[in-house]
């Protein structure tokens, strides 16, 4: 369903039924770019679960203990479907940075690919803006994939995510 009249809430629909298979606990194994030679890579846990009604997939992410520049990495986010807009919407936070991402897009004719599209204000890079990717591969396995732009360089890719369901 749509948001239907004004006077009724909205209701869960087909936009919502295809953020099912990104429900429940996967692992992860995360890559980050960061122009040296090898990636930083670590890995993690995400559960995600529908609330408020069904309209939103809540996410919640716990890296493991690593040495390194993210040693107890965490992050929470929000994933859901915006009717007036007719797009999807996304909103993460995490222990790295302050920054509240918030992000929208749109899914491919197929349901299996979304291109999400934010800008974020960097501490030192200034405005940076940023391309998702989120792949389902099946409902057991997805990808992301992080691409920035910056006024100053071309989009080169950030960060990989591989998700796979426990």
């Amino acid at each position: 369903m749509s948001d239907g009249p004004a006077n009724s809430l909205p209701q869960p629909g087909k936009p919502h039924e295809l953020l099912k298979p990104f429900a429940g606990t996967f692992r992860t194994v995360v890559k980050l770019f960061t122009g040296d030679a090898e990636p930083i890579v670590t890995t993690g846990t995400m559960v995600s679960q529908f609330v408020v009604g069904g309209l939103y997939l809540q996410q919640e992410y716990q890296g493991d203990e690593v040495e390194g520049p993210f040693p107890s990495f965490e992050g929470r986010g929000f994933w859901g479907y915006n009717f007036a807009t007719q797009q999807y919407e996304g909103f993460w936070i995490d222990n790295v940075s302050s920054i509240m991402q918030r992000e929208d897009g749109a899914v491919d004719d197929e349901g299996k690919v979304w291109e999400m599209h934010s800008e974020i204000h960097h501490p030192q890079a200034g405005l940076m803006k940023k391309r998702s990717v989120i792949t389902l591969i099946d409902d057991n396995h997805h990808e992301v994939a992080a691409y920035m732009t910056t006024e100053n360089a071309p989009e080169f890719k950030s960060m990989e995510l591989v998700y796979t369901r426990q």
